[in-house]
């Protein structure tokens, strides 16, 4: 390492693009960066990588930094996260021994695109048509999708996602109901969404359930056993906000026995999802790897900006 430079490193860049999605010449006389594409989870593992390193770029929250791992990073100055907000850095910590976080901008879309591809994935029974196709199942059709005109789509959330899949409910012709801890009638009638006025309500009405909630203690398992059991058993499910929003135990068991028809889940309690999970073996719910934000704009924009960011102070 050239230590007339300051060390980056850029932490769980899946797909190789951290380097291509916006041009770094600009820095590049003045910062030395290292690409790591996997996360490592065991700590001492982690200090190992990071503890040379003054600048630490990291995409979302696939890398936790704990208090535990600050103490043990003496080098570290500056963290640069993609995104606005990132639930794996304790902050307040890392202002205590110094080291300034920051965020990213984003490009607004991607998510939203994302929410609706797995709202119509699961409803027209995509994923399954496909694998019939590709594994040569004789049998030409094997489903029939959910029409969504007339359905209710109920959202749990309201807020700058919430909304704009309301608005894509609408072009399809949906009823759009809304609910969460703190939505206001007034607020819901902003977003061309009716207000109902408890969780339970909403699940007992709505044909598809999507969750656009802050994961928090309050909110954790905000969807748990006896809320499948109000759910109609033709509901799908479809959650792209953080996994422990629902509790994953019932929501497995309300899958294996019909409480629901199915789901469509980009995030997990534990990710990546381990191999021998269950969800991967269920043949009723359509899955993908908190894939919402990631997309060649998005990646754009928020590259763009951890480069600005990455010559330290």
């Amino acid at each position: 390492m050239d230590s007339s430079k300051h060390s980056v490193a850029i932490l769980d860049d899946y797909q190789g693009v951290a380097l291509t999605s916006t041009d770094w010449s600009s820095v590049l006389n003045q910062v030395e960066i290292d690409v790591f594409r996997d996360t490592l989870s065991d700590e001492n593992a982690l200090v190992e990588r990071l503890r040379p390193y003054e600048v630490i770029c990291t995409m979302r929250e696939r890398t936790k930094f704990t208090r535990s791992l600050f103490d043990r990073l003496p080098n570290l100055k500056f963290i640069a996260t993609t995104g606005t907000r990132n639930r794996g850095i304790d902050v307040e910590y890392a202002q205590e021994k110094g080291i300034s976080v920051s965020g990213t901008g984003s490009e607004g879309n991607s998510t939203v695109e994302h929410i609706w591809a797995l709202i119509m994935a699961v409803a027209r029974d995509i994923v399954k048509e496909h694998n019939n196709i590709r594994n040569r199942n004789p049998q030409w059709q094997t489903s029939v999708a959910v029409g969504l005109q007339n359905k209710t789509l109920g959202l749990i959330g309201l807020g700058r996602l919430g909304s704009e899949i309301a608005k894509i409910a609408k072009v399809f012709g949906m009823r759009t109901i809304g609910w969460s801890p703190h939505l206001t009638s007034e607020r819901a009638a902003t977003a061309g969404v009716e207000f109902i006025a408890s969780k339970e309500e909403l699940l007992k009405e709505s044909d598809i359930i999507s969750i656009h909630m802050v994961l928090s203690e309050s909110t954790k398992g905000l969807i748990g056993p006896d809320d499948f059991k109000r759910m109609k058993p033709s509901a799908l499910l479809i959650n792209t906000s953080r996994g422990p929003l629902v509790n994953e135990e019932a929501l497995i068991e309300a899958l294996r026995s019909g409480k629901i028809a199915s789901a469509g889940l980009d995030v997990f309690d534990q990710e990546p999802l381990p191999l021998d999970h269950p969800l991967r073996r269920q043949e009723n719910v359509t899955l993908s790897p908190h894939n919402g934000y990631v997309s060649d704009t998005n990646y754009e924009v928020r590259t763009k900006d951890v480069c600005c960011m990455a010559i330290p102070i």
